[in-house]
């Protein structure tokens, strides 16, 4: 069931805005799985254990989005908090 992943031009778009594979340790998952994985559960409303196999691991694409949404947070804190003129 394709329920709606990101195309190629639509990768594209986002693949330079992600940190690049760590030159050492352990290589991340694959980004482009992960980020399906995210839009499967914010369209389809299931639980995160209910992503299909296809798109990998529940618990990277939880980890991925958790990390994503506090540096979101972080940042409008300290734009808020500084002495720059928000936009």
């Amino acid at each position: 069931m394709n329920i709606m992943e990101l195309n190629d031009d639509q990768w594209s778009f986002i693949r330079p805005h992600l940190p690049p594979q760590p030159k050492v340790g352990r290589k991340r998952a694959n980004d482009r799985q992960t980020i399906n994985a995210i839009l499967y559960v914010l369209i389809t409303g299931c639980r995160w254990r209910d992503i299909p196999k296809s798109y990998g691991s529940y618990v990277t694409a939880i980890r991925y989005c958790l990390e994503k949404v506090e540096t979101m947070v972080s940042r409008r804190r300290m734009d808020k908090y500084s002495d720059r003129d928000p936009k």
